[in-house]
């Protein structure tokens, strides 16, 4: 019996593509599992608290903004104004949501930060070094592992915090 698979999904789609296929549709696929899981929510329960930390599906959404910008442009094509954040108060700030932030500007932020990296990532070799404060020299592969890794972990935190709020689970 020959098994079915959703063609759907990026990264089944990339099976046998080449390294950056592979790697941009996994990332891909996380990025969209994130904005899956804000879908159908109120303000009100994008932001609700169910776990003790600060964590709530909006703040994830809104840190992943900033791993965004900072993996990606910030280190690779960085444009005037763009700094790379590494304290401990952005990493808060970064879950931390104002009183006037929404879901839609939440994930229009995200998108955006989202097709940025995409566009700057795509005009970079793999093996592509750049300097990095903290761990002295990353390679753009390496920086798309990373993010694959972030991004997919902080997917499976909002998949929690979802069905904690209504009860919905699953990937798609």
């Amino acid at each position: 019996m020959e098994q079915t698979i959703d063609p759907t999904l990026g990264p089944v789609l990339a099976r046998t593509g080449d390294e950056r296929a592979v790697l941009t549709s996994f990332l891909d696929f996380h990025r969209a599992v994130l904005l899956r899981k804000l879908r159908g929510l109120s303000d009100a329960d994008a932001r609700r608290r169910l776990v003790p930390s600060a964590t709530t599906l909006a703040g994830l959404v809104k840190h992943l903004t900033l791993v965004e910008r900072n993996w990606l442009p910030t280190l690779l094509a960085p444009e005037p104004g763009d700094v790379y954040l590494t304290s401990e108060e952005d990493a808060v700030a970064s879950f931390t949501l104002g009183d006037q932030e929404t879901i839609a500007g939440i994930t229009e932020a995200y998108e955006r930060a989202c097709a940025r990296s995409r566009a700057v990532a795509a005009s970079v070799d793999l093996d592509h070094v750049v300097p990095h404060a903290q761990l002295g020299e990353v390679s753009v592969r390496w920086i798309l592992v990373h993010m694959i890794e972030e991004t997919a972990r902080h997917a499976g935190h909002a998949d929690i915090l979802r069905e904690l709020t209504d009860g919905e689970a699953g990937a798609l």
